[in-house]
């Protein structure tokens, strides 16, 4: 896939028939821990609620969604809010071509803009081709929570890895919603990819 044909930008609640059928090509395997597939109101109401805070992407390839990418608040209690765990998804035929690397890194660089210093990732072991882009991306194992869900007949392990995107400061300004980070540095964020 050449590299012209190839644009990021934020997603919206449209884009979710488009995103849902990404995501349903990893509802049967263990990468997710759902086990049904949700609606596409339901799909559309996660967009609109996860990109009220933070970066919720699609990658599209010649206009057509082929991944998305978007972060999360870790953990709910306030002194987590520096946190935000990360997720993507790829149409099983653009893995393996560094689009991931290249969301996550449009993703962290918009984390960075808010605010958040250690940004998360969350794997079902093992999955070689998750593990491998965050180490590649500088993650670094976090830890293991064995037997933490059961998904397709037996007992998964997740990895956690983390890494930090920005200095921890002794007084940190609270965590900014997207909409109020530097929004020139938003565009070129999205412009890098």
């Amino acid at each position: 896939m050449q590299e012209a044909m190839l644009s990021v930008r934020f997603a919206t609640p449209e884009d979710a028939p488009a995103l849902r059928a990404i995501y349903a090509q990893s509802i049967e395997t263990p990468v997710t821990f759902e086990y049904a597939l949700p609606s596409v109101e339901a799909f559309a109401q996660r967009i609109r609620d996860l990109s009220a805070t933070y970066p919720y992407l699609v990658c599209q390839a010649q206009g057509r969604a082929i991944g998305y990418a978007y972060a999360h608040r870790a953990w709910a209690r306030e002194a987590y809010q520096w946190d935000a765990e990360l997720s993507i998804y790829l149409d099983k035929e653009n893995t393996a071509r560094g689009i991931g690397k290249r969301l996550y890194g449009v993703l962290i660089a918009l984390l960075r803009l808010q605010g958040v210093r250690t940004a998360y990732g969350c794997v079902t072991l093992p999955n070689e081709k998750s593990e491998g882009l965050h180490r590649s991306l500088g993650f670094q194992p976090a830890g293991v929570f064995h037997n933490a869900g059961y998904k397709c007949g037996k007992w998964r392990d997740v990895g956690w890895y983390e890494k930090q995107i920005a200095p921890y400061d002794a007084q940190p300004r609270p965590l900014l919603p997207l909409s109020q980070a530097p929004q020139e540095a938003v565009r070129a964020a999205l412009e890098a990819f």
